[in-house]
């Protein structure tokens, strides 16, 4: 089958992979200026990341609940609060208020998040067609694109109310195109959630939440490191972000290729491995240039990492069990907004930005030697 027919296929939850990636491109991008405007240190900014991330993780617990209320609209409901959560921190002026926006947009992400690779994996199972890299690569495309896009923007003098204004129309066009009215409120065969296999939960979850460490620090501090460490202009700066996001978009779109060629697992330490030097590389780099390579080689990396696991789940774990399972995974992995921000923060004041991204570096390293083996074992 081509590739324009697996587009056609996974064509709903695609929308809602889209609209999270634009979304957070377009915030991070804006990272250096938003800090300013709240007039917080690194390690505030970093304890206000991690309340803001309270929300997704409640929200990717409860998102089994939100498809059996909601069905079809449960993914355009969560854009849409996406959107609100954004424009309002564009607005913001305080560090309560971004906080506050911020919890906002973590809700809707973590809903959407949680619902779309599940359906994905649905359609998986019913279509026979690995799907999951395809789906992730237009959300790193989608993140790329709006990295660029704010850049360009900051560069033509917009401040942060006029981008998210953009977004804000784009993100409600997204959600129109997730709807999806013939999903019903009850999965098929998952009005008993019951209770996931642990073990496999636990360790899927653990390298999620090292692949999401990896993704957020530098979604989050790579336009930081580049302006202020490196001595970069905005423009520049918004290149970190936009560097993670294209090349994970080329990672994944090699994953579709060689889905079902290569195992899962050996896949995934080999990409981790990769990371972990790309990001040990930004962060040693004494040059803008060498530290956007460094960033573009761990998104090339780490790219494959999450929707391997998405995909390895859906695939061992009983129907019934599907979509809670995922939610957990889900939920453990975004533990990395939880210790990553304050990490990134608290290491970045006391240390520099150098030694926080060298110690991702490390976690990375130890993730691709212990856990995927472990994760490998326990799937053959």
């Amino acid at each position: 089958m081509s590739l324009k027919h697996d587009f056609y296929l996974s064509r709903k939850p695609l929308a809602g992979f889209m609209a999270i990636g634009a979304a957070w491109a377009t915030y991070f991008a804006q990272m250096p200026v938003i800090k300013a405007q709240v007039g917080a240190t690194d390690g505030q900014y970093g304890v206000a990341l991690l309340m803001a991330a309270f929300g997704a993780i409640a929200a990717m617990w409860l998102a089994p609940a939100c498809r059996r209320v909601a069905g079809g609209y449960a993914v355009p409901l969560g854009i849409a609060f996406i959107a609100v959560g954004m424009l309002a921190a564009g607005a913001s002026t305080t560090l309560v208020a971004l906080t506050a926006a911020m919890m906002l947009a973590s809700t809707g992400s973590g809903v959407v998040d949680v619902l779309v690779n599940a359906r994905v994996s649905e359609i998986e199972e019913t279509s026979g067609r690995a799907l999951m890299n395809l789906n992730h690569a237009l959300y790193a495309f989608a993140y790329a694109a709006g990295a660029l896009a704010t850049g360009a923007m900051r560069q033509a003098g917009f401040g942060p109310s006029v981008v998210f204004a953009v977004l804000l129309a784009i993100l409600l066009l997204l959600a129109w195109g997730a709807s999806d009215t013939a999903l019903t409120a009850e999965p098929e065969g998952q009005g008993d959630t019951g209770t996931a296999p642990l073990t496999v939960v636990l360790l899927a979850g653990g390298i999620v939440l090292m692949a999401f460490l990896t993704e957020a620090s530098t979604e989050g501090w790579s336009a930081l490191h580049l302006e202020r460490t490196l001595g970069g202009g905005p423009g520049q700066g918004a290149l970190g972000p936009a560097a993670l996001g294209l090349m994970m978009g080329v990672g994944r779109l090699g994953g579709h290729a060689l889905a079902g060629r290569v195992r899962d697992t050996t896949l995934m330490m080999i990409a981790t491995l990769v990371s972990a030097g790309g990001v040990a590389m930004a962060g040693l780099a004494p040059t803008v240039m060498m530290a956007l390579a460094g960033f573009a080689i761990a998104g090339l990396g780490i790219s494959v990492v999450v929707p391997l696991v998405m995909a390895l789940v859906g695939r061992v774990v009983p129907h019934a069990q599907r979509l809670i399972a995922i939610s957990r995974v889900s939920v453990i992995g975004y533990g990395a907004f939880f210790f990553g921000p304050p990490l990134m923060g608290l290491v970045a004041e006391g240390f520099g930005l150098r030694i926080a991204f060298i110690t991702v570096a490390a976690l990375l390293a130890m993730t691709a030697i212990m856990l995927i083996p472990a994760l490998a074992r326990r799937a053959g």
